[in-house]
Parts: C-alpha cells; sequence; structure tokens
C-alpha cells in the first residue's frame, strides 16, 4: 500500500511573505529603466562630443597657414622617409648616453640596408643606425645609434668634413631656402657642427653653427649622436644622413645610410612638427574630461589637448556634505551591497593612444572622407569604454584634416551609480515598509483565525460534546462573518445537544408509568384461567416488558451518574484496596471465571470518589466478560508511573473492529453483532467509565494486543500530592 505523502503546513504569514518577494521586482525594473535612461545619455554624450568637433572644425577651417604646406597636404607619406616630430613630456639632457629616450624607444626607426643611398664597391661596411625625432619648447630634439665597427674621427687639423664619420642634415627653412648641415667630430664630446654654402660640396669652406648643440659618445657598437636644434631652423622638410669612412689611412666613403638624400630639396622627405597654434586653439574649446585631436589627411597628429585619464570632469563625483547617519550607514553597509552589481568608474586605465602620434579608425577614416562620425572602443585592460567623435577639416573645398575629440563613459556611469543609489534606497525603504506591512497584516488575520480555532476547540470537546459558547465578532469583515457563523452554529448545536442528553431521562420518565400498567396488567392476566396455549403469548409479553425496564434501567443510571458526579465530595483513598476488593467480590461472584490480579506494593493514595471507582471497574470486568473467551482468564493489573496510576483489564477474544478504539466509549456504541446477545445493549457500559475517568481527572483508551490475543483497556489516573 502507497503511504499518503506528508505536506506541512503552510501558514498566511508564510504564503504572505512569499508573495511579498515579488517586490523583488522592483530593483530589477528600476535598474531597467536607469540602464535605458544610461542609453539616451549615452546617446547624448555621443551628439554633444560630435557638437564639439564640429565647433572646433570650424575654428579651423579655410585656414592653410596652420597646417603645414608640405607634409600636410602630401598625397602619401612613406615612413622613415617623412619624419614626425614627436612630442616630448620634458627637454632631453644631451650627455649622449639617450637614457632619456627609454620612454619613446617604441617610436624609433631602423635605417640600415634598405635606408642605404651610397655603397663603396668592395665595401666592408656595416653601417646601420636607429634614430627618431621629437619636439619640445621651441626645439627639434634627436638621437642617432649609431652601429659602425670602425669609428673614424675627424682629423684635429682637418679642414675637410667628409674625410671622416659624420651626419649630414639638410632641410627646407620655413622661408623656403635650401640649407645643409655636417656634424664632423674630432673627438667624443660636444658636437661640432658646421654649415655647408648652398650648392657647394662638403670641402668648400664651412662656417661654425652653434645652434645645432649635442654631444657625440662612443660605445661598444659604435657610437650615439644626441642633438637639438631650434624649430625655426626647420621647415617642412628633412633628411639625415650618415656618412662612412672606416680606413684612417685613404679615408674614402664607403657607404651613406639616411632617412633620405640630402643634395637637394627635392629628394628631401618631410618632417611633421606638431602646431603649437592649433594646440592654443583646441586648449581653449577643450576640458579636462575630453582629449582632443587635430590629425592630418594621413591621420598624423598636429596638436593634441587634454587628458581623458586625469579628471571625471563634471561628471565627477563632488561630495562635501557633512556625513549624516543614513550617509555612514549607505557607505558602510548599502553602498558594499550595491556594488556587488554595479561597477565603479576605474580611476585609472590603459590608455594605448596616450602617446600616439598616428591615429586609425572607421570613425577618422570617415571624417576623412568628409562625413561627421562617432565610434565607441574599450580600452585594453576593458576598464574604460571611451567614446571617439571626428569632424573634417576644409580648406579649399578639400578635407586637409580631422577633429577628434575623446571622452570616457565615466561621468554617464558615476550619474548612472548615483541615480541607481537613490533608487536602491528608495525601493528598499518601500520593500521593507511593504513587507512589514504585508507580515503584520497577516500577522492580524492569522492571530484572529487561531483566536477562532482555539474558541472552536474550546466549545466542544474530543466525544462532540458543546462545553461553551464562541463569542461573535464585531469586526465587519469576512472573517467577522465567519466568526458569527460559527457562534450560530454551536448555539444551535448545543441546543440540539443539550436536547439530546436529556432525551434518555425524560424517555425513561415518560416510559415507566406505561410499563407499569403493562406490567400490572400482564400479572393480572395472569392470574386469570387461561388455556396453555394462551399463556404462553402472556409469558412473551412479560419478557418484553422485563427487557423494557432493564433499558429504561440504563438510561436512568447514565442520568443519574452525570448529574451526581456535578455534586460529589472527593476524598482521599487507597486505589490499591479498591481494586483488590472489586476483584475478590468479582470472584466470588463468578466462581467459574478466572481472574488474575497483579498490584503494586504502596497503596497508591488518589483523590476521589471510590465508590465511582469500582463502579467503573464494574463496566470494565463486564465489558471483559462479555467479549472474553471461554476457559481464558481476565488478567486484571494495577501499577505506579511516576504520579500516575495505571490500570489495565486483558482479556483474550475477538479484537476491536478498525477505527473503534475512542467510538466504543461514546453513548449509545456497541460493538456487538446484532441478535449476538438476548439482553438488550444501549453501549452505555464503557461509557459511564469515560464519565467517571474524566470526572477524576483521568482517561481512558481501548486496543488490540500487540499478539492479536486480545484486548485491553487501561485507565491513567492522577495520585494524591
Amino acid at each position: 500500500m502507497k503511504l499518503p505523502v506528508y505536506h506541512p503546513p503552510v501558514g498566511i504569514r508564510t504564503k504572505t511573505l512569499v508573495l511579498s518577494l515579488f517586490l523583488l521586482g522592483l530593483p530589477w525594473l528600476g535598474y531597467q529603466y536607469v540602464w535605458e535612461m544610461e542609453k539616451y545619455l549615452r546617446h547624448g554624450q555621443e551628439k554633444t562630443l560630435e557638437g564639439t568637433t564640429q565647433a572646433l572644425a570650424t575654428a579651423l577651417h579655410e585656414r592653410p597657414k596652420l597646417f603645414d604646406s608640405q607634409a600636410s597636404f602630401l598625397k602619401q607619406v612613406e615612413k622613415g622617409r617623412d619624419l614626425y616630430a614627436f612630442p616630448l613630456r620634458g627637454p632631453i639632457q644631451l650627455d649622449g648616453k639617450l637614457d632619456d629616450w627609454s620612454a619613446y624607444r617604441g617610436k624609433a626607426m631602423d635605417y640600415g640596408n634598405d635606408a642605404r643611398i651610397f655603397l663603396a664597391k668592395d665595401s666592408r661596411s656595416r653601417l646601420s643606425f636607429r634614430h627618431m625625432v621629437g619636439k619640445y619648447s621651441g626645439y627639434l630634439y634627436g638621437f642617432f645609434e649609431v652601429t659602425d665597427p670602425w669609428v673614424v674621427y675627424r682629423g684635429r687639423n682637418s679642414l675637410a668634413v667628409d674625410r671622416n664619420d659624420y651626419l649630414d642634415i639638410a632641410t627646407q627653412a620655413p622661408d623656403g631656402s635650401f640649407h645643409r648641415y655636417v656634424v664632423a667630430n674630432t673627438k667624443d664630446g660636444w658636437l661640432s657642427s658646421y654649415e655647408l654654402p648652398p650648392e657647394a660640396t662638403p670641402t668648400a669652406k664651412i662656417t661654425p653653427e652653434n645652434r645645432i648643440q649635442g654631444q657625440w659618445r662612443k660605445t661598444g657598437q659604435g657610437y650615439n649622436i644626441e642633438l637639438r636644434l631650434p624649430l625655426d631652423m626647420v621647415g617642412s622638410k628633412l633628411g639625415f644622413a650618415i656618412h662612412d669612412v672606416n680606413d684612417s689611412k685613404t679615408r674614402q666613403l664607403e657607404a651613406i645610410v639616411g632617412t633620405s638624400a640630402t643634395d637637394s630639396i627635392d629628394r628631401l622627405g618631410t618632417v611633421l612638427v606638431p602646431s603649437p597654434e592649433i594646440e592654443n586653439i583646441i586648449k581653449g574649446m577643450s576640458h579636462n574630461s575630453s582629449r582632443i585631436w587635430v590629425v592630418d589627411i594621413h591621420g598624423r597628429v598636429l596638436a593634441k589637448s587634454g587628458d581623458i585619464r586625469n579628471s571625471n570632469g563634471v561628471w565627477g563625483e563632488v561630495d562635501d556634505e557633512p556625513p549624516t547617519f543614513w550617509s555612514q550607514l549607505q557607505k558602510d553597509y548599502l553602498n558594499p551591497l550595491y556594488y556587488k552589481i554595479l561597477t565603479r568608474p576605474p580611476h585609472d586605465f590603459t590608455d594605448a593612444l596616450q602617446d600616439s602620434t598616428e591615429l586609425q579608425g572607421s570613425h577618422i577614416r570617415q571624417a576623412l572622407a568628409g562625413k561627421l562620425a562617432s565610434t565607441w572602443r574599450l580600452t585594453p585592460d576593458n576598464k574604460a569604454v571611451v567614446l571617439s567623435a571626428a569632424s573634417p577639416i576644409w580648406i579649399d573645398n578639400k578635407v586637409m584634416g580631422a577633429v577628434v575629440a575623446e571622452e570616457t563613459t565615466h561621468g554617464i556611469r558615476t550619474l548612472r551609480n548615483r541615480a541607481l543609489e537613490k533608487l536602491f534606497n528608495v525601493i528598499l525603504i518601500v520593500m521593507s515598509i511593504g513587507t512589514l506591512s504585508l507580515f503584520f497584516f497577516a500577522s492580524s488575520i492569522s492571530s484572529r483565525i487561531r483566536t477562532l480555532r482555539d474558541q472552536a476547540e474550546k466549545a466542544i470537546d474530543s466525544q462532540g460534546r458543546v462545553l461553551d459558547t464562541i463569542p461573535p465578532s464585531a469586526v465587519r469583515d469576512e472573517i467577522g462573518d465567519l466568526s458569527r457563523s460559527f457562534a450560530s452554529i454551536v448555539a444551535r448545536l448545543g441546543q440540539y445537544t443539550h436536547y439530546l442528553e436529556h432525551m434518555s431521562s425524560r424517555l425513561s420518565h415518560e416510559l415507566r408509568t406505561p410499563v407499569a400498567v403493562v406490567r400490572s396488567s400482564l400479572e393480572h392476566l395472569s392470574l386469570q384461567p387461561i388455556d396453555r396455549d394462551a399463556m404462553k403469548y402472556v409469558e412473551r409479553a412479560q419478557e418484553g416488558v422485563n427487557r423494557l425496564s432493564m433499558i429504561l434501567a440504563n438510561m436512568s443510571e447514565a442520568t443519574r451518574l452525570e448529574e451526581s458526579l456535578n455534586g460529589s465530595d472527593v476524598d482521599q483513598f487507597p486505589l490499591t484496596k479498591v481494586i483488590s476488593g472489586c476483584v475478590a467480590g468479582y470472584q466470588m461472584t463468578y466462581p467459574e471465571q478466572r481472574f488474575t490480579l497483579k498490584l503494586p506494593d504502596s497503596p497508591l493514595p488518589m483523590l476521589g470518589v471510590a465508590e465511582y471507582i469500582a463502579q467503573l471497574l464494574d463496566k470494565l470486568i463486564s465489558n471483559a466478560l462479555e467479549f472474553h473467551t471461554p476457559d481464558t482468564p481476565i488478567h486484571v493489573e494495577l501499577q505506579r508511573l511516576g504520579k500516575q496510576a495505571v490500570l489495565t483489564v486483558t482479556n483474550q477474544g475477538p479484537l476491536l473492529p478498525g477505527n473503534m478504539n475512542e467510538q466504543i466509549f461514546e453513548s449509545m456504541v456497541s460493538v456487538r453483532p446484532a441478535g449476538a446477545q438476548e439482553k438488550p445493549h444501549l453501549g452505555l457500559g464503557l461509557y459511564i467509565a469515560r464519565l467517571i475517568a474524566t470526572f477524576h481527572g483521568g482517561n481512558i483508551k481501548a486496543q488490540n494486543l500487540e499478539n492479536g490475543s486480545g484486548v485491553v483497556l487501561t485507565l491513567t489516573l492522577p495520585m494524591a500530592g
């Protein structure tokens, strides 16, 4: 047989708490709302940044002087030949050690066989160099890390500067004139710089040039040249070339390696120097939360202003208010919880474009094609999102560059976090108040229901008798209606139960007179001379009257007992003595029946009425005699368990039917089969036993023996003291 599954009860408060969990949907809805708001803010930031680039581009329109006429107007540039003067963060110490260039080493170019301009026949030259130029505060700085196993210096008394290793510098000055300079040292140390006359050979008369400053230092691989020269010496075209002489005796030129040829303007490469004029313009229109670039048509940076890593700008978190209890509570407890979901904008992140000299991207390509564009990108460490917008710069109906503006979303994320913090605070308060209100409301309802349940349980006992009434509730709601309905039902049930409880006494009272009339009539009739056949019917009538009289006596006994119990006086008596005396009397009354008795050594004193206890035992023994198997003993045992006395009466015989353990103690209930006995039975014997047990504060129960051989009736009574 499949056992039923036990389902624990779920109270109203529990159900209400479960239903209140739906309030957790409020934070999710609030989060989605703020997320949508963030999308609109990002869209607004994008449009604002595009407007910034358009305004700056407008300020640069039709101003060709701001763009180098050669470097920026080239249709194409060649990396290595066309140089870029990188912005330097500070001045370079001209010592030839190249230590100050360590932060810029990644931008240096290598010049070797592919940059060779001249190579003598049967030359053993292994000349190559690493080189870059940079710009700081009106000067053009540069270094040359030359690899040359055979360094040949200029002779101390030599007037020629081309019979040794030397650096050749050629440039087109800002005024358009062509200038060539030679750096030829006689030893390590301060540079010896000379200007060559226009259209002359290096052997021509030369003039010292003190504006070119720097150091020549010999190294294990060759030598280093570190120099600087004023920007007003350099135009849009520039070229460097290292001349190599390996034999100090013949002093024949063996190789030339350079960024470009230096013998004419046409063969020079270009140099792009960031424009200070453009920087001044964009500095006046930028703010510290954004970075603005100006690039030429090749994407090379002409000017830059601002740093997206240094400040949160107008979006930054500023909190000058004095701390309060709520602010301290939010800081110490709520914010750590909120930021399990939210993310704070990082104070530092990797900016791959911080020192870039060339910018690329779809937005820049579109801007150089004449269209306004923007794009979003993640920083390499995925900590920040950067918005970039680009707008074209027009000169003579041609795009000559673009303005690029960049901002992080730190401000929007900070604003989103603030909005979510405030929203979560409000939701937390609403949820707390709502949950507590629902809990107290459910507690009130469940308390009223439990009170109604307790009143109903107290009004009717386990036997179904109405003991008390239920006070009707005055509250005008569904539970109040239920309470008033219960009160009305219990009142009507009490009236009906009272009628049933007194029906036996009324019946016995009303039936005694007719029974007495019938009995006397039958007695007189039996004294009359009648034949034998007629006498047989008179005897049957007398038997029926006798049985009816017995029924009335039993009904009267139960009624009289209930009435007498209410007014009985209790005394202390030894229970052991009462039980032993009764069992001795049963043995004398039923000599053919064997009784066994087991008593404790102590008298077991108790408070009550000894006669009622004896009457109770009579009912138990009478029940055992009626149901026991012939020739089997009836066992009576009295024992003490703690402060209680336990009396058991056991008989061998038929078992109790299922679910009858409690019902056999009800009034008018019998488990005897119909026609099994000649004596009438109304099921009042064990009912009377239960009344007496209840009066003495005890209880009685019936159950089948574990071995299935019979039934045991167990009476538990409290002891005195």
